[in-house]
């Protein structure tokens, strides 16, 4: 690898590091990263941060994108999958796809009840209200997330968000601390082009529901194709939320 930047971090104990870390650190490594290119982003954050590593995935319209460009860098990298048991067919058969393809260390996690038993118990809480969807969030999403670094020992985790997806996004960094783990985007600051272009020159596919119109995929019933006259923003959720939580220091907004 490539040591693109050369940068000092606070000893690491048991592969764990400080819960704050002093924002000089964060501030300066962000501006020289800004600079770099999405593979160099991740041979720094490889050489630098805490092992160990893990990509979390959606599996999304865009995901091939970042399970390439990881595993082409290391190649057995856990990949995180949090399955609510309402993703599309196609979604899964994406997982599958991909795994074949890339032969993906696939990790699925999900909630400590079934999807089933849920919503038995709770009723279709993601088409009640926002304190509804919420908590459904938290419990299919956000904690199989953090139960699922936890088990993988994660210091650092890569995630493929990107700023031109929502107004929360716009504000991420290349590396951040979220809930206690150092997290890195390495392709933050791409455009819908920069994704087209390193999917086509890579022979990678978009999502199997992206020639339908999908612009986003999550769950069956929380997942709309973009038409005329709607925000990208409206096919989430019915437009209630954008972020599930995943991304956010919230638990589960």
């Amino acid at each position: 690898m490539t040591n693109i930047i050369k940068a000092s971090i606070p000893p690491v104990i048991s592969n764990k590091f400080p819960a704050s870390l002093p924002e000089p650190w964060l501030k300066q490594w962000n501006e020289l990263l800004e600079k770099q290119s999405a593979t160099q982003r991740v041979e720094w954050a490889m050489e630098n941060l805490p092992s160990q590593f893990v990509l979390s995935s959606s599996f999304g319209i865009q995901s091939a994108v970042m399970l390439h460009m990881l595993t082409q860098i290391e190649p057995n990298i856990p990949v995180l999958v949090t399955d609510t048991g309402h993703l599309f067919p196609e979604t899964y058969q994406f997982i599958e796809q991909m795994t074949e393809r890339l032969n993906l260390n696939l990790q699925v996690f999900s909630a400590k009840e079934s999807a089933a038993w849920q919503q038995a118990k709770f009723g279709q809480e993601w088409a009640t209200d926002e304190a509804s969807l919420k908590a459904y969030n938290r419990r299919n999403k956000v904690e199989p997330l953090e139960r699922g670094l936890s088990e993988l020992q994660a210091g650092t985790w890569f995630s493929g968000v990107r700023r031109q997806q929502s107004s929360h996004r716009e504000g991420l960094s290349v590396v951040s601390i979220l809930r206690g783990r150092f997290k890195v985007h390495p392709i933050i600051d791409w455009t819908n082009k920069d994704v087209h272009q390193y999917l086509t020159a890579n022979n990678l596919p978009y999502h199997p529901l992206w020639e339908e119109g999908y612009v986003s995929v999550g769950d069956v019933h929380s997942t709309r194709p973009l038409t005329v006259g709607m925000d990208e923003s409206d096919t989430r959720f019915s437009g209630m939320q954008r972020e599930c939580g995943l991304h956010t220091d919230g638990d589960g907004i």
